[in-house]
């Protein structure tokens, strides 16, 4: 667990004991209530209290409204009667504009967003500062984005209310409830990557982000990762029957995109601070760990707050993040005669020319343009693949290709492997492997392979008729 965190549990366990220690409070003497019609009565617009003023002037003007503003009243001529029924009505005016201020407020926290987080900078007072650009509308409608000029234009947006929208967007470093489902999944090297699902609602915000906005913004044309018309496929092509291959991969790819990154892009794509920072805080979320203090979850921020890997927001907004190392990366892999593709995160450079591949000038100028720009390297994933060797690419094979083969294409061993697990279930014997399993695999070459993939799928779908009885899924 991060130093950070540490210290946040420290504080929370003491804060635990601390309670459990204390002897409860007497009672309090409870206090007389409001009368019955200011109670019902619904809160009133903050349009309505803003246009009196503010709280303070609209209180007093309902005041006046209800009869109970007594002001020029002078006591020293009323009688002891009198005084005592002008004494019951001040304690009622009193008593009335205490809850009248505490529904104003209440009205302007329907409307605002006010507090978004300890460390965060929020107001919501729209301003123009030095970060932004000239003309934002235009930027917007340049990329076809929708119009947000403030909290409520972006929580009606998402089909929330205002304090919906704060609800989701609010930063705690110790929570007790999360919006997002977390697991691990086992990497290649024996590591494990952590994957954060957004639960319903926030998923429900993050795709509409998504789909307005973050597909929207400018990507190089180097980038093949969730990109429309691209693949895996079109990435390894470009560096097919290449003399020579280099491959580098980012390290902590979406933890290094932090929210303040992502809300620097908000804003240099046509946001104002507030907005931007809602959005970013939307699609954002610090890695956690669950802690069980006395039967209660909680959960502690482990790190920054950054991108996480299973919200749909986060390959798009990467692809956007990585639009000048894109740009520079190509500038670089042009000067020296190399091609450059980029599938999220991870990068390849190919040559193929006759000539000695100058490799050592290409990682030194790559590696000092990723360190400009935020990123690192990942030395243990750097591999250099020549044409006497097998070449892959985003795991499809690019170089040895015969007549009538794709120049991308899966390896043989996953067809062999995909072409007996069908044999053997056919003849009864069933595997480890689901049918689902082998048809996304079959999909996977039918990508590459179109005549080969389309065989596999045939007889994966006679099995499923013959084993379940159902059609084919969809």
């Amino acid at each position: 667990m991060a130093p950070p965190a540490l210290f946040l549990l420290n504080a929370l366990l003491v804060a635990v004991r601390t309670n459990a220690m204390t002897e409860p409070a007497a009672p309090r003497e409870a206090k007389p209530s409001l009368e019955p019609a200011l109670a019902a009565e619904a809160l009133p617009e903050w349009a309505d209290v803003a246009a009196k003023g503010g709280p303070h002037e609209w209180a007093r003007a309902e005041l006046a409204r209800r009869n109970l503003l007594d002001e020029d009243v002078d006591t020293t001529q009323l009688s002891a009667a009198e005084k005592k029924r002008f004494k019951i009505r001040r304690e009622e005016e009193r008593r009335v504009k205490k809850a009248l201020l505490r529904a104003a407020w209440a009205a302007y926290r329907q409307a605002h967003i006010v507090h978004v987080g300890v460390g965060v900078f929020y107001h919501d007072t729209a301003d123009i500062d030095r970060f932004d650009i000239d003309d934002p509308v235009a930027r917007r409608r340049e990329n076809d984005l929708p119009d947000l000029e403030d909290a409520p234009a972006l929580a009606a947006a998402l089909g929330l209310s205002v304090p919906q929208l704060r609800w989701l967007a609010y930063d705690r470093d110790v929570d007790a409830g999360t919006h997002y489902i977390r697991w691990t999944i086992p990497k290649r090297d024996g590591s494990s990557r952590l994957i954060s699902a957004p639960k319903p609602r926030l998923k429900r915000a993050q795709r509409w982000i998504a789909h307005h906005i973050t597909e929207h913004l400018p990507v190089h044309n180097a980038a093949h990762g969730f990109v429309p018309g691209r693949s895996i496929k079109t990435n390894a092509a470009a560096h097919a029957n290449a003399q020579v291959v280099a491959k580098l991969d980012l390290e902590a790819f979406y933890p290094t995109v932090t929210w303040r990154r992502v809300r620097g892009l908000f804003r240099k794509a046509g946001y104002g601070e507030q907005v931007a920072t809602l959005l970013a805080l939307l699609v954002t979320d610090s890695p956690r760990e669950k802690v069980e203090v006395r039967e209660t979850s909680y959960f502690v921020a482990a790190g920054p707050r950054s991108l996480p890997q299973g919200a749909p927001t986060s390959p798009s907004i990467t692809n956007a993040v990585c639009l000048r190392l894109d740009l520079r990366l190509q500038l670089i892999a042009r000067s020296l005669g190399f091609r450059y593709t980029r599938y999220a995160d991870d990068l390849t450079f190919s040559w193929h020319q006759p000539a000695r591949a100058p490799v050592g000038r290409l990682f030194g100028a790559v590696g000092r343009v990723i360190a400009e720009e935020g990123f690192t390297v990942h030395r243990q994933k750097t591999r250099v693949l020549r044409s006497g060797r097998q070449q892959k690419v985003t795991g499809l094979i690019v170089n040895g290709a015969a007549d009538g083969v794709p120049v991308a294409r899966v390896p043989r061993r996953t067809i062999r492997q995909l072409r007996a697990a069908i044999k053997n279930r056919e003849l009864g014997r069933r595997g480890p492997e689901t049918l689902d399993e082998l048809q996304g695999l079959a999909a996977h070459i039918y990508m590459t392979d179109p005549s080969k993939g389309r065989g596999f799928l045939e007889r994966i779908a006679e099995l499923r008729r013959s084993e379940d009885g159902g059609p084919e899924p969809e």
